[in-house]
């Protein structure tokens, strides 16, 4: 008999099912599995990515300071970093399928809040309840994947954060349109809906992989200088998409447009980041030496944050573009190049978790130092001189990860 944990939103296969469970399970493994993880992914961005558009009313409607705006993004995004540090521990208590599960739950909650109380402790308090069940959901993503995909990992890693930013791009184009019809709390608030959509696909999965890990590997990554680099190279990365998301659309309004202008630049920027993603996903399996891949993300991310610290108005398209596609491919080749360094699906997972949580610390800070420089300084133009320095510095970083190299656990 299964336990509390096992059988939590377990639903029963048909005996039909049973009869045919390989020749079914390879068929979900095919069609149904990259369709949920695509359905469950979209989920994780909206929580942040209505926001930036609509940052300069939240402002004016609730009180908020700019630096208590780029809380609005450093909490949940420090609450995904922290969470995921623990991962292995939730693993063992509540396993992947119940794990996800509750993840989607805190998601579509954190929307509901927005929606029916749209007040400054409101919004902070749905940042942290947002963040949590974010992280809870990638904590657990990336092990369910390796496991279920095999040799398909890395094209389903980059379908799997594709999707991610899809939910960005949906809901940074639709939210200001949204806004203006019925105001901004029902425009934060209506992707709660999302959630409900990535429960009942996620509550049809199969039992097997509620598999848990046991997390001694896990805990001894912090003895690695090689797990530290990779940590390091994630956060940068993952600090520009952070940056971009949370201030390009108010350093916009800042200059004279209007919130759905700024909302359809970052919908371009996200937009951009999709392709890329699409693109990392159908070709890097022909890429064994990532840092190839690498080098052209960080180099197109550099340009587009030149051309927003030079010319913003001048070269607003291209520094779209071209930061979009930077960012779109920094994503998944980051967390590709992480999972690579592990032998084994468990290893692999582990080295995701510690990479993502401890970056997603490092990628927190810059939303809020931008909102500090914002309030110092009444302009933003600072910060992407910070992240196109930081650029250079990731460049450095990849040429240190060779195509041979691997995690060895200490024992």
């Amino acid at each position: 008999m299964l336990s509390l944990r096992q059988d939590l939103f377990f639903f029963p296969l048909s005996s039909k099912w049973q009869s045919n469970e390989g020749t079914m399970t390879r068929y979900w493994n095919q069609a149904f599995f990259p369709a949920v993880i695509v359905l469950v992914a979209i989920n994780l961005r909206p929580v942040l990515a209505s926001l930036g558009p609509l940052l300069d009313v939240i402002q004016h409607d609730t009180g908020l300071s700019d630096t208590d705006a780029g809380l609005l993004t450093t909490l949940p995004v420090a609450l995904m970093g922290f969470c995921l540090l623990c991962g292995s521990r939730l693993r063992s208590l509540i396993g992947d399928r119940n794990g996800i599960t509750a993840g989607l739950g805190l998601i579509g909650l954190a929307g509901l809040g927005r929606w029916v109380c749209p007040q400054a402790v409101a919004m902070m308090a749905t940042a942290i309840l947002g963040g949590i069940g974010i992280a809870l959901v990638q904590a657990f993503m990336p092990s369910v994947i390796r496991r279920q995909a095999g040799a398909r990992t890395a094209n389903l890693m980059g379908l799997y954060s594709t999707g991610i930013m899809g939910g960005a791009l949906i809901s940074s184009i639709v939210s200001p349109s949204i806004a203006r019809a019925s105001g901004w709390p029902t425009a934060l608030g209506l992707w709660s809906l999302l959630a409900v959509l990535g429960l009942a696909a996620w509550g049809k999965w199969p039992v097997s992989v509620n598999a848990r890990r046991v997390p001694l590997r896990e805990q001894r990554l912090y003895r690695v200088p090689r797990a530290w680099l990779l940590l390091s190279f994630f956060g940068l990365g993952t600090g520009a998409y952070t940056l971009v998301l949370a201030w390009l659309p108010p350093f916009y309004t800042h200059l004279g447009w209007s919130a759905q202008a700024a909302g359809a630049l970052l919908g371009c920027v996200t937009f951009a980041e999709v392709l890329a993603g699409i693109v990392v996903s159908l070709w890097i399996h022909r890429c064994p030496d990532r840092r190839i891949a690498l080098f052209v993300a960080i180099g197109a991310l550099l340009a587009g944050l030149l051309c927003l610290c030079l010319a913003p108005l001048t070269l607003v398209w291209p520094a779209a573009v071209l930061a979009g596609l930077g960012i779109g491919a920094l994503f998944p080749l980051s967390l590709i190049v992480a999972i690579d360094h592990g032998e084994q699906a468990a290893d692999a997972g582990a080295i995701a978790e510690f990479v993502q949580g401890g970056g997603y610390v490092i990628a927190a800070l810059l939303p809020l130092m931008a909102g500090i420089l914002r309030q110092t300084l009444a302009d933003l133009t600072p910060a992407w001189w910070l992240m196109a320095g930081l650029c250079l510095v990731m460049m450095l970083m990849t040429v240190r990860f060779r195509p041979q190299d691997r995690i060895s656990f200490p024992s």
